[in-house]
């Protein structure tokens, strides 16, 4: 499939990775500044509402981005030890803060808020890397209504897929995905507490990490479960994704990588999409891997119940009215809880509930976190359910599972909400057990791409990534070969 760019005269520039345009900076090629410049030039031509594709991807542009260039230039200049990432944009989710944009989670009740930077922010910076701006998200992260609409905000409003501008983009990290896809940026944050990273990966046919709970700090950033939120990276290409997890994690993750020996791998039968020609392409591609030298064995990993899904929500709800209500207490202005963030909605009903409400804001209320007489037993199923029942025996003897993750991106509606998506449980145990989960692209179902997920023990990031290279090199899709957005306009059907 042909690429049809909306701004052929920045393709070249919105298409290069992260290590292309840090080889262009090292050899004088390039600079800072004129990316920078290309990449704003190619957002308001595609992404701005006001654009033809309109795709609403990036919520926020730095108020320094050209001073944090100009000063990436002059170290580069002056001879300095730089690191690999050295003036390479990147956009970050506009639920995590950062002095010079707006961190509202996509909700008004944050616009004009005070923060600093999250301490990852603080960790990017430190690498020279250029905070260039936020992404649209689905608000509050998804857990504020059962009738949401995935990359919906307040805030931002509807994030496009670039693949087809009338598909749904995922979330929660709906801009983060929708952005790298469309080439408005090489490297992209977002967060996840139950498939927010993998699913706009999955959907946008980017590459995208959890890592471990706990791994990578989640000071400065809007919180939902702390037994489940994490950002993550995500980027284009694997090697990009290693190069970030390494800024992010504070450590060389490809050394790691290089000690390990090859990789013994799981592939979980039972867990499907119910999307036919997605099953049908994973099966495919696990014959695919198998071919290659990857040591595969199959195995019947627990699907999840009625009661699963229940004790999941409880979880996340009691977690939510608990540190969102102690974020929120801490960042100047109000409202300073989670009761006070409802009242607000409210109040400002033709803006925040102009297309669904916040029936799990309420629920949670209601509930009363973690004191709640129900948190302390759902929890303990969870747990017990996700680990000793799913991912354990399912990790026995191997490294990493396999599994899909969505079907393709289903079309967007704000009347109806996500009606249409087909997902396999892939991201629900790792979720709940906060052990790390990626999605690689895996090919593509009907023009529009389709994701593998990958799953290891906690700490095993290395592992995940290994694997990930494997499949990305054995699978080369190549944006000159046909795996690139085709930016297809509304249609029926």
């Amino acid at each position: 499939m042909a690429m049809t760019d909306p701004h052929p005269a920045t393709s070249e520039l919105g298409f290069s990775s992260a290590k292309q345009l840090s080889d262009g900076l090292a050899n004088g090629r390039l600079t800072s500044t004129a990316i920078v410049t290309g990449l704003l030039s190619r957002r308001e031509a595609i992404d701005a509402p006001s654009s033809a594709t309109g795709l609403r991807s990036i919520l926020a542009i730095s108020d320094d981005v050209f001073e944090q260039a100009v000063a990436a230039d002059a170290r580069r200049q002056k001879g300095a030890t730089l690191s690999a990432l050295d003036g390479i944009p990147i956009v970050i989710k506009d639920n995590i803060e950062a002095l010079g944009l707006p961190c509202t989670a996509g909700s008004t009740a944050l616009v004009g808020r005070p923060h600093g930077d999250a301490a990852l922010v603080t960790r990017l910076r430190e690498a020279g890397l250029i905070i260039f701006g936020s992404t649209n998200l689905s608000e509050w992260a998804n857990l504020r209504s059962p009738e949401s609409a995935s990359g919906w905000s307040a805030v931002g409003g509807l994030t496009a897929n670039p693949w087809a501008t009338d598909r749904s983009a995922g979330g929660s990290s709906s801009g983060s995905g929708a952005a790298l896809a469309a080439g408005l940026i090489p490297l992209a944050i977002g967060t996840e507490t139950d498939g927010s990273i993998v699913c706009p990966s999955s959907l946008n046919g980017v590459v995208g990490m959890k890592p471990t709970v706990g791994a990578l700090p989640t000071s400065g950033i809007v919180p939902l479960s702390a037994s489940q939120d994490s950002p993550g990276p995500m980027a284009r290409s694997v090697e990009d994704l290693h190069l970030l997890y390494s800024v992010l994690a504070q450590r060389d993750e490809m050394a790691a990588m290089a000690s390990l020996t090859p990789l013994s791998v799981a592939v979980a039968t039972t867990w499907k999409t119910n999307h036919p020609k997605t099953d049908a392409l994973f099966d495919q591609v696990i014959s695919q891997l198998s071919a290659a030298g990857l040591a595969l064995h199959g195995r019947e990993v627990a699907c999840p119940s009625r009661q699963n899904d229940h004790d999941e929500l409880t979880v996340l709800l009691c977690e939510m009215e608990d540190d969102l209500s102690a974020y929120l207490a801490n960042r100047v202005g109000s409202p300073s809880t989670l009761r006070e963030v409802i009242a607000f909605e409210v109040a400002h009903h033709d803006i925040e509930l102009a297309h669904f409400s916040h029936e799990f804001f309420e629920q949670a209320c209601a509930l009363g976190g973690r004191s709640a007489s129900v948190y302390k037993d759902a929890r303990h199923r969870s747990l017990e359910w996700a680990v000793t029942t799913c991912l354990e025996p399912a990790l026995a003897g191997v490294e990493v599972l396999l599994a899909p993750t969505y079907g393709p991106a289903w079309k967007q509606d704000l009347i109806l909400g996500e009606h249409g998506a087909k997902a396999a449980p892939t991201t629900m145990a790792p979720a709940i057990a906060g052990w790390p989960i990626a999605c690689v692209p895996m090919g593509l179902v009907d023009a529009m791409p389709v994701g593998i997920g990958l799953i290891a023990r906690p700490g095993d990031e290395a592992k995940i990534l290994e694997v990930a290279a494997f499949i990305e090199a054995t699978l080369a899709l190549k944006r000159d070969g046909g795996f690139a957005p085709s930016f297809l306009a509304a249609r029926r059907g």
